[in-house]
């Protein structure tokens, strides 16, 4: 957003030379005798400049040096006294310095206040005008400029290897830009951003840049060159905002970007996020880490809910950059750009723009999740068993009195049951992280794997107990 400045005074204008109060007097010729000088009046010194800036004058053409004898005075000009001087005259090398023309006596002054800016205005124009004149004639004589042009910069100039331009320019021929479409009579759509992920032509994004064209529309994913491809899904993720696309006429060539380690990532460390924000492709903004497992609820205004324990960043995103790399300082990738918070307070993929708040699925798991898809086309939750209520925060995830459509809140036989929670009781902690609410707890879970022997903390009638639970599976997202 940008911000307009309205009623801010403006300030006097820094670059005009400051104004004598009064003119001064050029010297007589050597051969006149002046008359006695009549009194000068004193200038009211000028007041504070008004907020309104004048214009500079134009600069006073010079008077070209005389061969003669000395040229007659100037006549005062009406009103003005014969002031601003012209500029001097540069005489040739050797030759005499044609002595000044005198100026007539000045007039009586009157008019006061707006006199005296006025002619403080003129000064200034005259002598800037002349003295720059003066200076530009001087400068054609002088020493030739030592000034490196860019023709003359070295061709062989390189960018070291980690500098953000050497990173991106690696980075980008693997990343594309998306277009989605839906197969319904609005042809409704959007763009995001994807990266290759392997040499057969899949492209990992998020699932809400693709959702629309997902049954019946049609994908293309067109290169930082201009190529353009046709795509079609193998397979989306709602909970985990993954999709996995393949190229159906892949090019051969194709560099997959290389995989981090998102568990060894630190706040602070740098980031660069490419995609193609409000359809601006090869974009390329920079950050940091900003915190690391920040769990975050979004949703594409279709019913559609993803949680995630997210790598914070304040890298420049916004919509267009969703699926696209959020690459280390070495150029891997380290998370999949998927929400910003917006200053409407929600997280999802709207169309408010950045304000540093930035969140990616860490690329551990999306890996996870593409591998999982490229597979079998479907994704598979880890689970607890247990349903949780999704609207309190502060005092943990507490365990609903029923299920959805009136089912029990624990799933008889299920890894909670096993582990003894019940109904009523408030998870507090899971492994190492706490918890203070039910998407934070679901974006936890979703961290691991089915079949992790994972602790959890919890309190029933204001008293902590730990139980340990094995996670179960859920396979799909219905």
């Amino acid at each position: 957003m940008s911000t307009e400045n309205e009623g801010t005074e403006v300030p006097a204008d820094p670059t005009a030379p400051s104004a004598p109060a009064t003119p001064p007097a050029p010297a007589a010729p050597p051969a006149a005798q002046p008359a006695a000088p009549a009194p000068q009046p004193p200038v009211a010194p000028a007041p504070e400049a008004p907020t309104q800036v004048q214009p500079p004058l134009p600069p006073v053409p010079p008077t070209p040096a005389a061969a003669a004898p000395a040229p007659e005075p100037a006549v005062a000009a009406a009103g003005g006294g014969g002031w601003p001087p012209a500029p001097p005259a540069v005489p040739a090398w050797g030759e005499p310095v044609p002595a000044a023309p005198v100026d007539p006596a000045p007039r009586k002054r009157s008019g006061g206040l707006v006199a005296a800016v006025l002619v403080a205005a003129l000064v200034a124009g005259g002598i800037g005008g002349g003295i720059g004149y003066w200076a530009a004639q001087r400068e054609d004589d002088g020493p030739a400029s030592t000034t490196v042009s860019s023709g003359e910069a070295p061709a062989s100039f390189k960018r070291e290897p980690g500098t953000v331009a050497a990173v991106a320019a690696k980075a980008l021929p693997s990343v594309v830009t998306i277009q989605a479409k839906s197969g319904d009579a609005q042809g409704d759509g959007g763009t995001g951003t994807g990266f290759v992920y392997d040499q057969e032509g899949h492209i990992v994004t998020n699932n809400h840049v693709v959702a629309s064209a997902a049954e019946g529309g049609t994908l293309s994913a067109t290169f930082s060159d201009g190529r353009t491809y046709d795509a079609e899904v193998v397979g989306r993720a709602e909970g985990y905002d993954v999709a996995v696309l393949k190229l159906k006429e892949a090019p051969k060539g194709l560099k997959p970007l290389p995989l981090g380690d998102s568990d060894k990532v630190a706040v602070g460390d740098s980031t660069i996020a490419i995609g193609a924000p409000f359809g601006l492709s090869n974009t390329v903004t920079t950050g940091i880490i900003s915190a690391k497992n920040r769990p975050v609820a979004s949703g594409d205004g279709g019913g559609s809910n993803s949680y995630m324990s997210a790598l914070q960043t304040d890298a420049s995103i916004n919509p267009g950059n969703s699926g696209g790399p959020l690459l280390d300082a070495s150029g891997a990738v380290i998370g999949i750009n998927s929400a910003i918070q917006s200053t409407g307070g929600g997280f999802g993929q709207s169309q408010a723009g950045s304000i540093g708040l930035g969140f990616a699925i860490p690329v551990n798991q999306a890996k996870a999740v593409a591998e999982q898809l490229i597979k079998t086309g479907k994704p598979v939750y880890p689970v607890i068993g247990a349903t949780v209520n999704m609207n309190e925060k502060g005092e943990g995830a507490t365990i609903a009195q029923q299920g959805a459509g009136g089912t029990a809140s624990v799933t008889p036989d299920g890894p909670a049951a096993k582990a003894g929670l019940r109904a009523g009781d408030v998870i507090t902690g899971f492994g190492d992280h706490p918890i203070d609410s039910g998407p934070s707890l679901i974006s936890e879970i979703w961290t691991h794997k089915p079949g992790d022997s994972v602790e959890i903390t919890y309190e029933r009638d204001g008293k902590e107990a730990k139980t340990t639970v094995v996670l179960g599976e859920r396979t799909g997202d219905s």
